[in-house]
């Protein structure tokens, strides 16, 4: 029985993860952590009447626990890491936004066992995957541009996801310079063509939609990701959650889940 702490855990990503954790039996809820002065702090979860209250300091939930699994917001999440690492537990990361020092100490920390991915969704993956290898073999005769979108209330743009997917095309083409181009105003001039264009796009409810587009002369290819629920990036997170406890120490990412 792997035992997991949710941080965030009524927020829309926790309450998702928790939803799936009750509904798997090698699963078990081992804490739940929502942030300081949260209304539901000290009170029990409404998708787990019984079970361990609310907390908010993740020092004092984490305890024997397996896994911690974090999509909070990157200065909570970065003080997850620190706790997990010096807990010992595996720590499982879909947070987006952090800063590159914050980046390097997670990388850096020895001993400790993560799995850090801008999106846990497997079809999302598998899109990085795709993106790398399209790039490879088309090379420098089509234009590469990546559209966004999310719901209104998304903090960060562009979407980490879309950055993946601007790195896994350079990564396709690594012997050229390329220039990330985050939107487009004014007299721009021709496009250049090791630009990579980046769009984000922000309104309604919108889950996550991702398009990169391959654009040549007469023909556009077009690998695109639509998400209409959380469900799968928390499957896909408990999924890695599950790998993870078996690992040694190490900085992990879905590629290395799925073996891709």
């Amino acid at each position: 029985m792997t035992r997991v702490v949710i941080t965030g855990a009524c927020g829309k990503m926790g309450r998702a993860i928790l939803k799936l954790v009750l509904e798997d039996n090698g699963l078990q809820v081992a804490s739940l952590v929502e942030m300081a002065g949260h209304p539901m702090t000290g009170r029990e979860h409404d998708l787990l009447a019984g079970g361990p209250v609310i907390v908010d300091d993740i020092t004092k939930a984490i305890g024997d626990a397996d896994v911690v699994v974090d999509f909070t917001e990157a200065a909570a999440s970065i003080k997850h890491f620190r706790s997990a690492a010096e807990a010992g537990a595996a720590h499982v990361i879909g947070t987006t936004g952090f800063r590159e020092d914050e980046l390097r100490e997670i990388r850096e920390k020895k001993g400790a066992r993560v799995v850090i991915s801008p999106n846990m969704s497997v079809g999302m993956n598998i899109l990085f995957d795709l993106a790398r290898r399209t790039s490879a073999i088309l090379k420098d005769d089509y234009d590469i541009e990546i559209v966004e979108m999310h719901h209104r209330w998304k903090k960060d743009a562009p979407s980490g996801s879309a950055l993946r997917i601007k790195d896994a095309v350079e990564a396709g083409q690594a012997d050229r310079k390329w220039v990330g181009v985050f939107g487009r105003q004014g007299i721009t001039g021709e496009r250049k063509a090791d630009e990579i264009g980046v769009m984000s796009v922000r309104g309604g409810d919108i889950i996550g939609e991702h398009t990169l587009y391959f654009t040549g002369i007469g023909e556009r290819l077009e690998l695109a990701h639509k998400a209409w629920s959380r469900d799968n990036f928390a499957r896909g997170a408990l999924i890695a959650a599950k790998w993870l406890v078996t690992q040694p120490p190490g900085i992990y990412s879905m590629k290395d889940v799925l073996g891709l």
